[in-house]
């Protein structure tokens, strides 16, 4: 029998532990780095779009998706100031029969624990920061990881997935400055003790006003509601998910929002409540060098506008270990496949969630009505249509990546 391939995973978040466990389950040795002390993931909700739900039931998670997710009956556009809908798209019902697979909202640490079930624990080294990689002539003879307390892992491929300001990046393409987008978003969670609250639908819910915007709904089954808000800051502001805020900032950003979006911030913890900076970097050319590659918001970080950054991790995962696998031995072929099948559609994804922050941020009363009244009249047209024209993303299916790749075979 061959050697099984051994691969190196610097970074262990969700995208990190989602190649771990698609590695795992194809027979590939895979090691996880990571700078934190132990599993965990910060943060608060994030959406599981039908494209993901479709990799997670592959990765044997559907069950598990299943039990921490909430199921939105729709995804609703609302005015700011006068809560009219501008758009109502069934989810829960035509989800499953129009894209393959449900629009969950999850915690992102459940999401994570999820992922991270059935990981052996020698295969995870904890409390260590990735400083350089090296490799071979040509990556010919593998590639090494180094870190900062001076150990190493050699393997055949070194994979990071560690994050926007990733450090495997930077030793493949020199080291550069992520573009402050001038957009901050707060983040928090409000209990639900009886659901539904009375001010909050059981819908993905996307209020847009004057240059800001608010994203709510529920995660936990419905035990909690999660908020995203958006606004324009012309001051700096970390990139970081536990930068500490308070509920009086939030609401201070806010005033003259519907009552529905007061009631619900007057329910923030202050404890509880953070802020961080929206980065982007254009989309790259090439992820890999030799036996470097890159995955997640390491090789295409994106503003959270179509909810799509741990989605296009989860679906990187599985494409990148499917190329190991069906290109056994022949790692440069697995990550040119990897590469043709996962970089125009991370670019396009990169590209209209950088445009959607400026149509969900628009600032003169005019630009407002005329975006609410072409919301309005899409809808009439097609009842059924997402509002937010977001078919080409669900629809994409990462668990058919074989069947491309033996399409390009036979093309070629």
């Amino acid at each position: 029998m061959s050697k099984p391939l051994r691969v190196g995973i610097v970074g262990a978040g969700i995208g990190g532990v989602a190649l771990a466990r698609a590695l795992r389950l194809r027979g590939i040795d895979a090691h996880l780095f990571e700078r934190a002390p132990a599993f965990g993931e910060i943060g608060a909700g994030v959406q599981m779009t039908p494209n993901a739900a479709k990799v997670l039931q592959a990765l044997g998670l559907g069950e598990a998706l299943e039990r921490i997710g909430f199921l939105p009956e729709a995804m609703v556009g609302r005015s700011w100031d006068t809560a009219r809908e501008l758009f109502r798209t069934p989810l829960r019902e035509t989800c499953p029969r129009l894209f393959g697979a449900g629009f969950y909202h999850v915690h992102r640490a459940d999401l994570h624990a999820i992922l991270c079930e059935g990981i052996p624990a020698d295969k995870v080294r904890f409390n260590v920061q990735c400083v350089g990689i090296e490799q071979g002539a040509q990556g010919a003879q593998g590639a090494t990881a180094r870190f900062a307390d001076g150990t190493s892992f050699e393997a055949d491929l070194i994979v990071g997935a560690d994050g926007i300001h990733s450090v495997v990046r930077d030793g493949l393409w020199g080291k550069t400055a992520a573009r402050f987008t001038g957009h901050m978003c707060w983040r928090a969670l409000v209990p639900v003790e009886r659901h539904p609250l009375p001010f909050v639908s059981p819908d993905a819910s996307f209020w847009m006003g004057p240059k800001a915007h608010i994203v709510t709904y529920y995660v936990k089954g419905g035990a909690a509601v999660n908020i995203v808000a958006v606004n324009e800051s012309a001051d700096w502001v970390a990139e970081s998910w536990t930068e500490p805020s308070t509920r009086e900032e939030l609401l201070g950003a806010y005033q003259g929002w519907h009552r529905d979006i007061v009631d619900l911030f007057e329910r923030v913890d202050s404890a509880q409540t953070f802020k961080w900076g929206l980065f982007d970097r254009d989309p790259m050319a090439q992820w890999s060098q030799g036996r470097v590659t890159l995955l997640g918001d390491a090789a295409h970080p994106m503003l959270p506008f179509l909810s799509q950054g741990a989605a296009m991790a989860i679906e990187d995962a599985y494409v990148l270990a499917a190329a190991l696998a069906h290109r056994a031995g022949d790692i440069e072929a697995a990550l040119q496949a990897y590469e043709a099948e996962r970089r125009p559609r991370t670019a396009r994804v990169q590209l209209e969630a950088r445009e959607r922050g400026r149509t969900y941020h628009l600032s003169t009363p005019e630009e407002l009505k005329q975006r609410d009244l072409e919301m309005q009249r899409q809808q009439a047209q097609n009842p059924n249509a997402v509002g937010i024209k977001a078919e080409w993303v669900y629809e994409y299916d990462a668990t058919r990546c074989v069947e491309r790749f033996d399409a390009e075979v036979v093309s070629a």
